[in-house]
């Protein structure tokens, strides 16, 4: 038996866990998991629940959501935005996450161009007549890498306490395998997709010939999209309202790769300033104990500043120094820190993102700390 039912014995109630809703949008996590989508559309979004869980997915680079019913969208749309937390440390892919109010009867060429389409629960609230246009407008029109549909599973509808016809008085029609599998295959054979079928929300033991509470249909474009055809017919004008838009921060936009490098890098020469005069003081306290023992140590070992830098293989002239009262950090340095050399990728850039924003030595080769005013 499945962990994810749990029933001693068979009683008339079943529990899913988790709950049959979470199960569906587990599996389309773990398909995003497979396949790294960049793309992805979710149809009939509703509460946005799914693409909040999708957001959190480092591949996805592009969220949208379209539902035909504008004030559930809205009610919690707010989750989808970004957290001070995403300004604060924002992540290296960018991301884009856009809500649009609409039918999926109809066409909008804000929904080209997705790698995964999402339909979960979705076509049994359809009219005849949305059903009849809903293949051409998602395998035909969209043409995404993936598509996945979830409806529910007819057979499984007398296991369920209470229900006596659909299990929800939206629902237009509620298919049994047979008839899904069969709407599935002729659908896929139209437009060059395959399909797989499963599902979520096993049976009770002992009634496995009622098949998944949820069935599951897994299209795959058989073909790549050429370029001809994703423009053999003239695109459509947009039909859709967008509700709701939000950019994230990304290391990916300059702006905000910047800001991270610039913060970084005075982090790190703050760090070799602090341990250098710490140095420096206990030099000159044993000096003034002991002047028998008076040594010259202008330029201190790498070693002494971080565990980071003592593991770096650093020549002499990237080692930092005292003169008077600055402190000069060279350049090469901090860019030999592995967090800053990830996040400029070349010396160059890095001189350029700090550039102006940071004091640097007239040569620029270094940054500079003055001293004078340390202890006061």
């Amino acid at each position: 038996m499945d962990k994810n039912f749990q029933e001693e014995p068979f009683t008339g109630i079943i529990k899913f866990t988790p709950p049959l809703y979470k199960q569906r949008y587990q599996f389309i996590k773990d398909l995003v998991g497979k396949y790294k989508p960049k793309k992805v559309a979710d149809l009939g979004c509703a509460d946005c629940t799914l693409l909040w869980m999708l957001k959190f997915c480092s591949c996805i680079e592009v969220l949208a959501g379209l539902d035909i019913c504008a004030s559930v969208m809205k009610e919690k749309m707010h989750r989808l935005s970004p957290l001070p937390g995403d300004y604060l440390q924002p992540a290296e892919r960018s991301l884009t996450v856009t809500l649009h109010h609409g039918s999926v009867a109809h066409k909008d060429p804000c929904m080209l161009g997705f790698d995964l389409v999402t339909c979960i629960e979705l076509i049994e609230h359809l009219e005849q007549s949305e059903l009849e246009k809903f293949p051409e407008v998602v395998f035909g029109f969209m043409a995404p890498s993936i598509v996945v549909i979830s409806t529910p599973n007819s057979e499984f509808n007398p296991l369920l306490p209470g229900v006596t016809s659909f299990r929800h008085p939206d629902h237009k029609f509620e298919w049994n395998r047979v008839q899904f599998q069969s709407w599935a295959l002729e659908t896929a054979r139209s437009y060059d997709y395959s399909v797989e079928f499963t599902g979520v929300g096993h049976p009770p033991t002992g009634m496995e010939n009622v098949g998944f509470c949820t069935q599951i249909g897994v299209f795959v474009r058989k073909y790549p999209q050429t370029s001809e055809s994703a423009q053999s017919e003239k695109p459509p004008e947009a039909v859709y309202k967008t509700v709701f838009k939000a950019v994230y921060p990304s290391l990916k936009d300059e702006k905000y790769l910047q800001n991270a490098v610039v913060s970084e890098v005075i982090f790190r020469a703050q760090t070799i300033k602090r341990n250098l005069l710490d140095r420096s003081m206990s030099e000159h306290e044993e000096y003034n104990d002991d002047p028998t023992e008076r040594k010259s140590k202008v330029q201190p070992s790498m070693n002494c500043f971080s565990e980071d830098l003592g593991k770096l293989v650093v020549e002499k002239s990237m080692e930092p120094f005292v003169n008077g009262n600055v402190v000069y950090v060279p350049l090469t340095t901090i860019f030999a820190f592995p967090k800053v050399n990830q996040l400029c990728g070349t010396f160059e850039k890095l001189c350029k993102l700090i550039a102006g924003k940071v004091t640097l030595s007239s040569d620029g080769s270094a940054v500079v700390f003055n001293t004078e005013h340390e202890n006061e």
